[in-house]
């Protein structure tokens, strides 16, 4: 086999050998076992599933919650006359018809979507009717529940590939942790021999550590990036508001440099994200918002002037320099000021007991089969929808829910062609039907807004034969459909022990406060990382679970020990004094609490707002906007919180 797949490597791809690890695992999913790929950043995942892809009759399915690796990756696929598709937010109605039709004909070899799409019914239909080779999912490590960037819809992959009988699956990630990689491999019974992981060490990347005072961390920056001129260079900062400030600064001394973040316009963020790709930005300071699936080889340096959330986060964030296999520089300005604004999101996440005993008794409530919209109830119980989503899926591992899909309560239709003509191309009855079902929905200028439960009851029809309708037409081109109203289904279970709302609701807290200690935990191994004056590479790789026989010779610390000036003492990282709370600060607490405003009536709920943490309800008043919004963005969250209790917030 390995001679016909370096043959087929060259065909398709014009590589002469394959990395190491890829050939192992193509070969464990051509035989039908699935598998699990990690791999470093730019240790290159993405062929493990694009070659087999071709070689496998049917389609493959690649999961992935980055609508830029998406676009990144069809493109170059495409480039290569390799057909291959992607179904997200940014297509237009008939973009969405065309790959839709492609995938029903079987001229589709690659399918990117992201996880959420599958809860779709009517997606979920349409892929019972497709042969489906191999499901790929990126970014496995999302399937942890105790990994540093769990995301509740990946659990429900596993479901989805047993209900569709999706085999084999290959699982990639480049942040995988020992335990992380357990996890993945137990949720899709991969064999621990076709378990292949690559070294974390990547030799061009030279990692040195700084220590760095608040005050003269932004001047500090600029200079670095002025004299050293390690361009391109991406900037990683926490906040939306530092990048933007940071940005404005190195402009000011003369850096091309622009800000990235997820507050910006859509078309401002592409904009700018175009400019740094084709070289025409030097530096683009980020939130973690860029980067995710970036494929820019020639990245020279990584700076982080924040510190990083987690270690995972870290590898991936410097693994995005250097992929060309050049030297290249990632320094982190190292600051214990930056913990507590790390700190106030892990604890602000936390709901309150009253928002859990909230949505408790709203789903006990529900009957023995019942459907919700996620979006009402996390704004009816202020709990971000993410973790909303967190807590139905602890309900569903404890069994207190069964979880039945998602659908749409209603869509927007627009005739392509026009609804005279659409209908003249149909039998009687079937004019007769669609007429009715059209005229159910409630007419705009442009679009027909269909309640399906409701249009089923008026016209006397199945909501089943609704749905086929809608999706035969639009493959065929005539309608343009929009999906509204995402609502989930879920079964309460029989066992009546289960359902105690007192025993839930104490499980939840105990389960929160074990994120709460894990997540806080994760900061602390940075801060080991940043203090320890030994080989940070070493460190870092011991982290992941691989042990280096000797130090890298490279890093800041290696570097110092051979130039005779390191010391064996822990590094000294700077921490301004944490503010107090003063008189002024409670006055203006107790005025908040005065005003009765319902998004601040908890104290847990006043100390996000003061801290600088918008929830649904604080979001959707506008008091993101009020003064007193952020006011303790620097105190430790904990004292803050006890604050507002004591007040009787």
């Amino acid at each position: 086999m390995g001679s016909e797949l370096r043959t087929a490597l060259k065909q398709y791809f014009g590589h002469d050998a394959f990395r190491e690890g890829q050939e192992q695992v193509i070969e464990a999913l051509l035989a039908g076992r699935s598998s699990l790929a990690v791999f470093p950043t730019g240790g290159g995942k993405s062929l493990c599933y694009q070659l087999p892809a071709l070689l496998m009759d049917g389609l493959t399915l690649v999961i992935s919650p980055l609508i830029a690796l998406m676009k990144d990756q069809v493109e170059a696929l495409r480039a290569k006359n390799i057909p291959a598709a992607r179904l997200d937010s940014t297509l237009s109605g008939d973009e969405v018809a065309q790959v839709l039709g492609d995938m029903r004909s079987g001229r589709l070899k690659l399918l990117y979507i992201a996880p959420e799409r599958l809860m779709s019914e009517s997606f979920m239909e349409r892929l019972s009717r497709v042969k489906i080779s191999l499901l790929a999912i990126d970014e496995s490590h999302c399937i942890s529940e105790w990994g540093h960037n769990f995301r509740p819809e990946y659990l429900r992959l596993a479901e989805v590939a047993r209900k569709l009988q999706l085999h084999p699956v290959l699982a990639l990630t480049a942040t995988a942790t020992p335990g992380v990689a357990e996890d993945i491999r137990r949720t899709f019974r991969i064999a621990p021999e076709d378990h292949i992981q690559t070294t974390f060490l990547r030799r061009n990347l030279a990692i040195q550590i700084t220590p760095a005072p608040v005050k003269q961390r932004l001047a500090l920056l600029t200079q670095k990036l002025k004299e050293e001129r390690h361009f391109p260079a991406i900037v990683y900062v926490t906040l939306q508001q530092t990048a933007e400030e940071v940005a404005t600064y190195l402009g000011k001394a003369g850096v091309h440099a622009r800000a990235y973040h997820a507050g910006l316009p859509d078309d401002h963020r592409n904009e700018v994200q175009d400019a740094f790709m084709s070289g025409g930005v030097d530096v683009i300071v980020a939130t973690i918002a860029f980067g995710m699936g970036i494929d820019k080889a020639d990245i020279r340096s990584v700076y982080h002037y924040n510190l990083p959330k987690s270690l995972e986060n870290y590898q991936q964030e410097i693994g995005r320099a250097g992929r060309d296999g050049q030297g290249s520089h990632c320094e982190m300005l190292a600051c214990a000021d930056d913990l507590v604004v790390l700190q106030n999101f892990v604890y602000g996440d936390t709901p309150t007991p009253a928002a859990l005993r909230q949505v408790v008794d709203h789903l006990l409530r529900q009957g023995h089969e019942f459907d919700i919209s996620r979006y009402d109830l996390a704004h009816s119980t202020d709990i971000r929808p993410l973790v909303l989503e967190t807590v139905l899926t602890y309900l569903e591992l404890d069994q207190v829910l069964t979880p039945l899909g998602a659908f749409y309560s209603g869509y927007q239709v627009r005739f392509v062609h026009g609804e005279a003509r659409l209908l003249s191309g149909h039998k009687p009855d079937r004019q007769e039907f669609l007429r009715k079902l059209f005229n159910s929905g409630k007419r705009g200028t442009r679009w027909v807004t269909l309640n399906v439960d409701e249009s089923a009851a008026a016209i006397g029809e199945t909501r089943e034969r609704i749905l086929k309708a809608l999706t035969y037409l639009e493959e065929s081109g005539d309608i343009e459909c929009k999906p509204t109203g995402l609502r989930h289904r879920f079964r309460l279970c029989d066992d009546a022990t289960k359902r105690d709302p007192g025993a839930i609701c104490q499980r939840m807290q105990t389960l929160f406060a074990e994120r709460e200690r894990k997540d806080a935990g994760r900061l602390e191994r940075v801060l080991e990382l940043a203090v320890d004056p030994s080989c940070t590479t070493r460190h870092l790789l011991r982290y992941f679970g691989e042990e280096m026989p000797s130090d890298c010779g490279t890093c800041g610390n290696c570097r110092s020990s051979q130039a005779g000036s390191a010391s064996l003492e822990p590094k000294v990282i700077p921490q301004s004094p944490v503010p107090s709370i003063t008189v002024e600060h409670l006055q203006r607490i107790q005025e908040l609490q005065r005003q009765g405003l319902a998004p601040l009536r908890a104290p847990r709920q006043l100390a996000r707002f003061l801290c600088g943490i918008s929830s649904p309800a604080t979001s959707r008043a506008r008091l993101t906007k009020h003064d007193a919004f952020a006011m303790l963005e620097r105190v430790p969250f904990k004292q803050v919180l006890e604050q507002a209790e004591s007040l009787g917030g």
